[in-house]
C-alpha cells in the first residue's frame, strides 16, 4: 500500500484550513434547525449551498439568507423518502453549483410510540426517512463528489443508548452509525471521508412531536451534566469542522455534541453538585 503526501507538508495548518471557499455542500432537511443552521454557516465560511426539503416556505427563507451572504444557493423541494426525487436533486445540484464536496444527511424525524402500537406502515415511513434516505443520498450522491469529500450525517445520542418509545428511530439512527464505519472503509479509495455527529440536549422547532409521556426529570436533579443546553450552531460548528481540511484525518468517527450526556452513561448532576445514579 503507497502512502500519499500529507497536504501539510506544503500548507502548515492554519485558520485558512477551516475555510470552505470554492466549495460546494448539500444540506438535507434545511428549512429549519439543525438543518437551516448547518447550512448557514457552511455559506458563513465560502460554501455554495445546495438545499432541500419538503417545507418549501422555509426553504425560501434560509436560501435568501444563504444568498445574503454572498453565496450561491441551488433548492429543491423534495420528500427525502422518495429515491428517485434524491437523485435528481443531486444530479441538478452538481449541474446548478458543480461537483460536490460536502453532503450533509440531516433530514430525519420520528415521533414517539411504543413498539407495539407501531403499525407496518409507520415503521416503514421511519425506515425510510432515517436510514433510507442517507442510503439514498450517498448512493447519488457520491458519483457527484470530488475527492477529499465530506460526508456528515446527522444521527442522534439514541444511536448508542435504549430508546424508549422510539424504537424503530432509534434503530435506524444505530444503523446509520454502522453504516457510517462500514463507508468509511469502502470510501477510503475514493478519498470520500464520511463521519456522524450525535447531538442531544439542542432544541429545534421538531422537539415537540418527540417528547411523548416522557418525563426525565426527576426531584432535586439536574437533566444533564453540562450547566447549559446546547444551540443548533453546535451542531453547524462540528459539521464545518468535519467538512474541512482540518478534518482530513478523521473518518468513520462520531462526535457526540451533547454537553457529556453520552459520556455520563446514565449518571446524573444533583441540584447540590453530588452525583446521582
Amino acid at each position: 500500500m503507497s502512502i500519499e503526501p500529507s497536504i501539510w507538508n506544503d500548507a502548515p495548518f492554519g485558520p485558512e484550513s477551516l475555510q470552505l471557499t470554492g466549495r460546494v455542500s448539500v444540506v438535507t432537511g434545511a428549512a429549519r434547525g439543525l438543518g437551516r443552521s448547518t447550512a448557514l454557516a457552511l455559506a458563513r465560511f465560502g460554501s455554495d449551498v445546495a438545499i432541500c426539503d419538503r417545507d418549501e416556505e422555509g426553504l425560501a427563507t434560509c436560501r435568501g439568507e444563504i444568498e445574503a451572504i454572498g453565496r450561491r444557493c441551488h433548492v429543491a423541494v423534495l420528500d427525502v423518502r422518495e429515491e428517485a426525487g434524491v437523485r435528481d436533486f443531486l444530479s441538478a445540484s452538481k449541474e446548478a453549483l458543480g461537483s460536490i464536496d460536502v453532503l450533509v444527511n440531516n433530514a430525519g424525524g420520528g415521533f414517539w410510540s411504543p413498539f407495539l402500537e407501531v403499525s407496518e406502515k409507520g415503521e416503514q415511513a421511519l425506515i425510510r426517512e432515517n436510514f433510507g434516505s442517507v442510503t439514498a443520498c450517498i448512493r447519488h450522491g457520491v458519483p457527484h463528489m470530488n475527492p477529499g469529500a465530506s460526508i456528515v450525517n446527522i444521527t442522534s445520542i439514541e444511536a448508542h443508548r435504549a430508546g424508549p418509545g422510539f424504537a424503530i428511530y432509534s434503530a435506524m439512527k444505530a444503523a446509520v452509525a454502522n453504516l457510517t464505519r462500514t463507508l468509511s472503509m469502502e470510501l477510503g479509495p475514493k478519498k470520500i471521508r464520511i463521519n456522524c455527529v450525535a447531538p442531544d440536549m439542542i432544541r429545534t422547532p421538531g422537539d415537540e412531536v418527540l417528547s411523548g409521556d416522557a418525563d426525565p426529570m426527576l426531584p432535586g436533579v439536574e437533566s444533564a451534566s453540562w450547566p447549559e443546553e446546547g444551540h443548533p450552531d453546535d451542531c453547524a460548528a462540528a459539521v464545518v469542522f468535519l467538512a474541512g481540511d482540518g478534518a482530513r484525518f478523521i473518518t468513520g468517527s462520531t462526535i457526540h455534541l451533547d454537553g457529556g450526556n453520552y459520556a455520563a452513561g446514565g449518571w446524573k448532576v444533583r441540584e447540590d453538585g453530588r452525583f446521582a445514579l
